[in-house]
């Protein structure tokens, strides 16, 4: 039993989803800007020794995919979906 979405809901969720993508547009570009800068540092210092910028870029970089995931691969869900879904779990219990 899912009940519809009024239409001001429909744009709450549209609005939601949009601004998590804005979100890691945002993480993107901070992580691509500061690493790029990092990898010049490096080369401008000691451009072949160790590759300590790897740290930065890849342990960083986690967390954007992650970011990325949520933002498109697995979109936000509303609250009320998820109380939705508690709702029929509760009502199939008592049956």
């Amino acid at each position: 039993m899912v009940q519809q979405m009024s239409e001001e809901e429909v744009y709450e969720e549209a609005r939601k989803r949009v601004k998590a993508k804005k979100e890691f547009w945002s993480n993107f570009g901070s992580w691509a800007a500061v690493n790029i800068v990092l990898i010049i540092v490096w080369a401008l210092t000691n451009s072949g020794g160790y590759m300590w910028f790897l740290w930065p870029l890849c342990i960083w970089g986690v967390f954007v995919f992650a970011h990325f995931l949520r933002a498109f691969v697995f979109p936000y869900k509303s609250d009320r979906t998820a109380v939705e879904k508690e709702v029929e779990k509760i009502k199939r219990r008592q049956s």
